[in-house]
């Protein structure tokens, strides 16, 4: 990548437009906001996408914003980023399916970055943390919505920073844009702590942007990253944690319906030598991969959070893209003309389970007492989607729709998804067992949990047996 100045300007008549008009529509918002910055710094990609190179952005705009003194917002650094939507319609990048619907993938980025005293130029190393969450999002098919979180483990900037992970929320003041190409809304990276991540998972990402917005140097109204914040949230205001967060758990659930995770499970109720059926999953072995109805099930379940105040069902299995409004319901799931269209080699049965191990590295391991509170006994569902393979695990409680383990077969696997029911009596007794699991310490690994009664065993396993799975 390269800083570069664009030109600006209208084209003349008769003349064939300077910008495509994707890219006009976008670049007409942020006049809006900075009519005197009109030739901005930006970043832009040496090689674009459509020619082979590495960043799917093929810019991103960098303003420097006054912020708003009367609602004490401090001036900071805006980025926003040109490439997720469809910029040119002509179908070198994003397939075009008409004006009605989302350009592209539906958004840009953008990021908000306090301006220290005496910088005159912006850092540019937002634009490359931009360029990896687009390369996700292009490589995974999976789009952002507002409240979603990103595990980076990392900091921000690569420095020594406390902000090391990232919530998405509208931004405060670019309003969506329709292209001819379709509709392109704007959402913004808000970096956060460690501790501020694992509350928004825990209870959700709205939840604690809205806790956010309430202090200063948190972001403030405008959630404005300040990457030398030494401070969460909770440090500045004890109160926040037992008085809205862990009140919101108990009264709302949790709205984080999956993780990619380092997982697998094993089938134990058979001999290890009946390799078809009884150990297709376990480390080591080469697992069946998911057909793509599954995929994009369980896509779906990932993409898509749960409503608070509707009954849980898992997404219907269908190989299309589904719209995140499209109504679910249980003759959808199974009855589907789209499930009648699934060629023969992916016609896996359902198999019954005796009994079961799953294995996680430690952190997918923190998130059972949040699957298993946030979650079940909320009457909602939780996967874990490895991202070194196929497998996929899927907890339900009873009330979930569309599951394909009951309560008479409280574990089924369909090729390398598993699905295991728990009724709320055992949540209830599991939630007490994995208590340790809650402490954000690190504990000696590997750990395991065993209920000999329910035929299930829980092992919390170094990262380091999911990397190497052959020694």
């Amino acid at each position: 990548m390269d800083e570069v100045r664009p030109t600006s300007g209208a084209p003349a008549h008769g003349m064939v437009p300077m910008f495509p008009p994707g890219l006009q529509a976008i670049y007409g918002e942020c006049r809006r906001l900075y009519p005197e910055q009109a030739n901005p710094l930006q970043v832009t990609a040496i090689v674009k996408y459509w020619l082979g190179g590495p960043d799917p952005l093929d810019y991103i705009s960098m303003y420097r914003s006054a912020g708003c003194p009367a609602q004490d917002i401090q001036e900071h650094w805006h980025y926003v980023s040109f490439g997720l939507s469809d910029l040119y319609g002509d179908n070198r990048v994003h397939e075009f399916t008409g004006a009605d619907g989302p350009s592209g993938f539906g958004f840009e980025l953008t990021f908000r970055l306090k301006r220290e005293t005496g910088e005159t130029a912006p850092p540019t190393w937002p634009a490359e943390l931009m360029q990896g969450l687009a390369r996700y999002v292009f490589q995974s098919e999976n789009t952002f919505c507002s409240g979603d979180h990103i595990s980076w483990h990392s900091p921000l900037d690569n420095s020594e920073s406390r902000i090391q992970h990232m919530l998405l929320t509208e931004d405060p003041q670019m309003q969506p844009v329709l292209t001819p190409f379709g509709t392109v809304s704007f959402l913004q990276i808000v970096g956060v702590c460690t501790e501020e991540l694992q509350a928004a998972q825990q209870w959700n990402g709205q939840g604690i942007l809205e806790l956010m917005r309430g202090v200063r140097v948190a972001g403030g109204p405008w959630l404005i990253t300040d990457m030398r914040r030494g401070e969460t949230i909770f440090d500045i205001d004890p109160h926040l944690q037992q008085e809205r967060v862990d009140q919101g758990i108990e009264t709302e659930g949790s709205n984080l319906s999956g993780v990619s995770a380092k997982c697998v499970w094993d089938d134990l109720s058979r001999p290890p030598e009946d390799e078809e059926d009884s150990r297709s999953i376990c480390i080591g072995s080469q697992p069946r991969r998911l057909s793509e109805k599954d995929t994009e099930q369980i896509r779906e379940t990932l993409r898509k959070g749960l409503e608070f105040n509707t009954k849980a069902a898992l997404p219907p299995i269908s190989s299309q893209r589904q719209s995140h409004d499209r109504p679910q319901s249980r003759k959808d799931s199974l009855e589907s003309e789209s499930s009648a269209a699934i060629v023969p080699h992916e016609l896996v049965r359902t198999r019954q389970l005796e009994s079961i191990h799953l294995k996680f590295n430690q952190e997918s391991g923190t998130l059972l007492p949040l699957c298993l509170r946030g979650r079940l006994l909320h009457g909602r569902h939780f996967t874990y989607k490895s991202i070194n393979g196929d497998t996929a695990i899927t907890f339900v409680s009873t009330g979930v729709e569309g599951a394909f383990a009951t309560e008479e077969h409280p574990y089924a696997a369909h090729g390398p998804w598993l699905q295991i029911l728990l009724t709320e009596e055992f949540v209830e007794q599991m939630l007490g067992d994995l208590q340790e699991l809650n402490t954000r310490e690190e504990t000696k690994l590997p750990k395991e949990y065993s209920w000999p009664e329910k035929k299930l065993k829980i092992s919390v396993l170094p990262d380091s047996v999911f990397d190497n799975p052959l020694q």
